[in-house]
C-alpha cells in the first residue's frame, strides 16, 4: 500500500539547509563590481523641504552617484495603490500612497530624501551624512483623536482633512434592539499593535544586464512576481525582461507583502542608469522608520444581551492610525471590522471607522492584520458582560456560538477580499471544551485559585475565542514535472518565509503521484520558475498555493497513468502508483518507474500520439470562490506580583481548527510563532511616540522583545471541521497563534488582580502600565 504523508509530522526539507549556512539570503547575493546604497531620511515628522545640497557627498572619493527626487524626472510618481477599498455603499476613500524620494515636504520620520551610491555602504552612510537638508518644521499630527480636528494640520495639502476612509457597515438593525434590551454595556477601547521585526531586514539586490536586456532582482519579498510586473511596468520593460527572485527570507509577518517600497522602486532604477549591481539592506533602525507597522485603534464600542447572557447586538465606532499613506488601502480596519463579530451569532451590528492621515510610519498588515484589535473588542466586551450578568466566562461564550447547522452563515457584511464575509464551516463548542479542559478552567477556579488566595498568591486563568479569515483568492498556480531521472519538480508563484512549504507542498505531491517527500524538489519565489500567482500573505499559501498544488499533482498523474497503461497494456482502473514506480495491481514485478515513463512520454523520435502530451507534466491554478474561516480557543494561567506587576505565564493552551491538518509539527510551529508574537504585543512592545511624531525607541535596547524566557511550553490539540470551499478541506492558520493573545492576557491578569476591581481595556500592557492601572483605580475607588 502507498505511503501516505498528508496529516504526517514530517521533518522539514529545507532545515539542513539552513542549519548548515547554505540556504541563500539576499544579503548573501555579493555580484563583482557592485555598488552599495544609503539613503538620507527625515528627522522630522512634518515639515517643508527649503532646499538638499549634496554637493558635499558627490565630491567624497568613492561616491558613484547621488539622487534626489528632482534627479528622478518623470519615474517620480506616487506608488500605486496596492489594494483598492471594497464594495461598500457610501464608502469614501482618499488615495495617498508613498513617493520615492521625498519632494516639497516630509510626512513621517524615516522617509527617504536622497540616495547615495557609493563603493561601500561604509562610503555610502558618510557620504550621507555630508548631505545639508534645510528644512521649514511644521507642526505634526500625532495624536489618533485630534488628527480630525478643525485646529489640526493637514497632512496631505490637497485634502480638507486628515481623513483617509470614512466605512459604515451594518446588519439588521442595532439602534432597534438596543431599546429591547436588558443590559447594555458601553467602554471605551484602546488597542496598539507595533513591529514585526523580523530576524532579517529588508534587502534588495538589483543586477541590470545591458547586454542581455535583462534585469534580475533580489528581494525580501512576499510578493514576487507582483513586484516583477509591477517594476516592469515602471521601468518600461517588458515582464520577460525582469526577474525577480525571494529566496530564503528571515520572517516576512505582513510587512514584506507591502509595495512599492521607495527602495524596491530606486534599486533597480539606479542599477540600469549606472549599469552596474546595486545593493541595499535595511539596518535595523531603519528597520523601526522604513518598514510599515501596524498600530492604534480606538473604539467606542457598545453590547446588546439579553439578562440569560445572549448577544442581541454589537455597535463599534472606531479611529484607525494609517500613517502617513495608505497604500495597502482599508485591509488592517476592515479586518478589525469583519473579525470582531467572531464565532459568536450576532444578528444586529452596527461598524463604522474612520482612518486617519498621522505623521507617521505607513501602517499595512502585520501578523493577524487588524484581527487582534477586533478580538479584543468583542472577547472583553463578552468578558464584562459575564461579569455583570454573573455567567462563567466559558458559559457566556457557548451560549453564543454559532452552531454547526448555521453553516455556511453570512454576516452580510463584505470582508477584505471583496466577498460577503460568509464563514464556510465551523464547530466551535468543542474546542471550547476541549481547551478548558485541558487548561483544567473549572477545577482552578473551584480549587487552585482560593488556594492560591489564601497563600497570598494572585493566580488568575483566561480563556477566548476567535476565528480567522484566511485563504483568500484572488489565485495561485503551479507547475509540476517529472524528470528523467524519477525526481518531481514543483514550481509555485508564492514566495516563503519560514512556514515550511519545501515541505508541506511536497507531502501533496507525494502522496499523489507515489513518490517519497525527499524526491520532491519545490520551489518557490523565482518568476522565471513560474510567472503567475499574487503572494504569501493572510494565511492563504496552503490553502491557495497548496490546492493549486494537488490540482497540478492529480493532472500529472492522470498522464502517469495515462501512459503506464499504455506502456503496460493494463487498464487505469488497475495500476498504483507506489515508491515512484507503476505497478499492476496484484503483479508488481509488471511496472515501470516514473523515470523510465518520463523518457517514454518524450521521445526523441517517431511521433506523440494524438490525445497524448509530451512529458509528464502539467500546470494548474486554483481561485476560491472566498476564504476560508479558521478558529481557535486559547487559555492561560497566569501569576501576577502585585508588588513589581511582573506576569508570570505558568500555562498556555491552544486548541486549534483549521481544517484538515497537512503537517501537524509544522502546523504547531506556526501556532508557537505566532503566540510568541502575542505575547510580545500583549505585555512587552509599544511603539512609543512624542507629540512631534518622533518615535522614542526605535532600537532594540529600548523596544523590548520577549525572548525564550518569556514564553512558555505551549500546549496543542487540534479539532477539524473541514473546509467545503477547496479539495483538500484544508484552512490556514499562519496568524491563528497571535491574534487572541491580547485578549487572553487581559481577561487572565483582570482575574488575578480581581481584587483590586480592575477592568483591562487596553493593549499593550507591561509592569509600569499595570502599576499604573491598579493605582488610578484605587483613586477612582477613594473619590467615590
Amino acid at each position: 500500500m502507498a505511503t501516505r504523508y498528508f496529516g504526517k509530522p514530517i521533518k522539514r526539507n529545507e532545515d539542513p539547509r539552513l542549519l548548515k549556512g547554505q540556504a541563500l539570503f539576499v544579503d548573501d547575493v555579493n555580484l563583482p563590481d557592485m555598488l552599495h546604497v544609503a539613503f538620507v531620511r527625515s528627522d522630522y515628522a512634518h515639515a517643508k523641504i527649503k532646499s538638499i545640497d549634496v554637493s558635499a557627498a558627490r565630491e567624497r572619493e568613492g561616491v558613484v552617484a547621488v539622487y534626489t527626487a528632482e534627479d528622478l524626472g518623470d519615474y517620480w510618481q506616487p506608488g500605486p495603490l496596492l489594494v483598492p477599498p471594497p464594495p461598500i455603499a457610501g464608502l469614501t476613500f482618499n488615495q495617498k500612497t508613498q513617493v520615492p524620494l521625498a519632494k516639497d515636504r516630509l510626512k513621517h520620520v524615516g522617509e527617504p530624501i536622497a540616495v547615495i551610491v557609493a563603493a561601500s555602504r561604509y562610503i555610502a552612510e558618510d557620504a550621507a551624512e555630508d548631505v545639508i537638508v534645510d528644512v521649514e518644521p511644521l507642526e505634526a499630527v500625532a495624536d489618533l483623536e485630534s488628527a480630525l480636528s478643525d485646529e489640526a494640520p493637514v497632512i496631505h495639502e490637497d485634502l480638507d482633512s486628515n481623513l483617509s476612509a470614512h466605512v459604515v457597515q451594518e446588519k439588521g438593525n442595532y439602534a432597534k434592539i438596543r431599546a429591547q434590551a436588558d443590559v447594555l454595556i458601553k467602554r471605551r477601547i484602546f488597542y496598539d499593535h507595533g513591529i514585526a521585526a523580523a530576524m532579517e531586514n529588508r534587502g534588495i539586490v538589483a543586477h541590470w544586464n545591458a547586454k542581455e536586456q535583462h534585469l534580475k532582482i533580489w528581494d525580501t519579498t512576499q510578493a514576487p512576481i507582483p513586484i516583477q510586473n509591477g517594476l516592469a511596468a515602471m521601468l518600461g520593460l517588458s515582464e520577460s525582461q525582469v526577474q525577480v527572485v525571494a529566496p530564503f527570507i528571515g520572517g516576512g509577518f505582513g510587512p514584506k507583502i507591502m509595495m512599492f517600497y521607495p527602495e524596491e522602486v530606486l534599486i533597480p532604477w539606479i542599477s540600469m542608469q549606472l549599469q552596474r549591481p546595486v545593493k541595499w539592506i535595511e539596518d535595523r533602525r531603519e528597520n523601526f522608520f522604513a518598514t510599515t507597522h501596524e498600530r492604534s485603534q480606538i473604539h467606542d464600542s457598545e453590547i446588546a444581551l439579553t439578562r440569560d447572557g445572549k448577544v442581541l447586538g454589537v455597535q463599534d465606532v472606531f479611529l484607525h492610525d494609517a500613517g502617513a499613506y495608505a497604500p495597502y488601502g482599508l485591509t488592517v480596519p476592515i479586518n478589525s471590522q469583519c473579525t470582531l463579530l467572531g464565532p459568536y451569532d450576532v444578528p444586529n451590528y452596527y461598524s463604522e471607522f474612520k482612518a486617519v492621515f498621522t505623521n507617521k510610519t505607513i501602517v499595512t498588515p502585520y501578523r493577524g492584520a487588524g484581527r487582534q484589535h477586533g478580538v479584543f473588542v468583542m472577547e472583553r466586551l463578552l468578558d464584562l458582560a459575564a461579569k455583570q450578568l454573573g455567567i462563567d466566562r466559558v458559559e457566556i461564550r457557548r451560549r453564543n456560538y454559532l452552531t454547526p447547522d448555521q453553516f455556511p452563515h453570512d454576516h452580510e457584511i463584505v470582508y477584505q477580499d471583496f466577498a460577503p464575509l460568509v464563514y464556510d464551516s465551523g464547530n466551535y463548542q468543542p474546542a471550547l471544551e476541549r481547551a478548558a479542559e485541558m487548561i483544567g478552567f473549572h477545577d482552578f477556579i473551584k480549587n487552585d485559585q482560593p488556594a492560591a488566595r489564601t497563600a497570598g498568591r494572585h493566580l488568575g486563568i483566561g480563556i477566548v475565542s476567535y476565528v480567522e479569515g484566511t485563504g483568500i483568492g484572488p489565485y495561485e498556480g503551479a507547475r509540476i514535472k517529472v524528470d528523467a531521472s524519477g525526481k518531481v519538480n514543483v514550481a509555485t508563484g508564492i514566495g516563503t518565509q519560514g512556514q515550511g512549504h519545501f515541505t508541506s507542498f511536497a507531502q501533496i505531491v507525494a502522496d499523489q503521484l507515489g513518490v517519497t517527500v525527499d524526491n520532491v524538489r519545490v520551489v518557490t519565489g523565482d518568476t522565471c520558475e513560474f510567472h503567475w500567482g499574487t503572494g504569501t500573505f493572510a494565511s492563504r499559501g496552503a490553502v491557495v498555493a497548496g490546492n493549486a498544488i494537488h490540482a497540478a499533482a492529480v493532472g500529472v498523474r492522470k498522464k502517469i497513468l495515462k501512459h503506464a497503461s499504455e506502456h503496460l497494456e493494463a487498464a487505469e482502473a488497475d495500476l498504483v502508483l507506489d515508491n515512484g514506480a507503476v505497478h499492476v495491481k496484484g503483479v508488481p514485478q509488471k511496472s515501470v518507474s516514473l523515470g523510465e515513463l518520463a523518457r517514454i512520454s518524450n521521445p526523441l523520435r517517431g511521433a506523440v500520439k494524438p490525445g497524448m502530451e509530451p512529458g509528464l507534466e502539467s500546470t494548474d491554478y486554483f481561485g476560491p470562490e472566498r476564504g476560508t474561516t479558521a478558529s481557535g480557543v486559547h487559555a492561560m494561567i497566569v501569576e501576577v506580583d502585585p508588588d513589581a506587576m511582573m506576569v508570570e505565564i505558568k500555562r498556555f493552551v491552544v486548541v486549534h481548527d483549521c481544517g484538515k491538518v497537512i503537517n501537524p509539527m509544522i502546523l504547531e510551529g506556526q501556532i508557537h510563532g505566532g503566540v510568541a508574537q502575542g505575547i510580545g504585543n500583549s505585555f512587552y512592545e509599544e511603539l512609543v511616540y512624542d507629540e512631534g511624531g518622533q518615535l522614542l525607541n526605535a532600537s532594540l535596547m529600548d523596544y523590548l522583545l520577549p525572548t525564550a524566557t518569556d514564553v512558555p511550553h505551549i500546549e496543542t490539540d487540534h479539532i477539524e471541521t473541514p473546509s467545503p470551499l477547496n479539495p483538500l478541506g484544508v484552512k490556514g492558520a499562519g496568524e491563528a497563534g497571535a491574534i487572541p493573545v491580547g485578549a487572553l492576557f487581559a481577561q487572565a491578569i483582570e482575574d488575578a488582580l480581581s481584587d483590586y476591581d480592575l477592568e483591562i481595556l487596553e493593549i499593550p500592557l507591561s509592569p509600569n502600565r499595570l502599576f499604573e492601572l491598579v493605582h488610578m483605580q484605587a483613586a477612582t475607588k477613594q473619590e467615590s
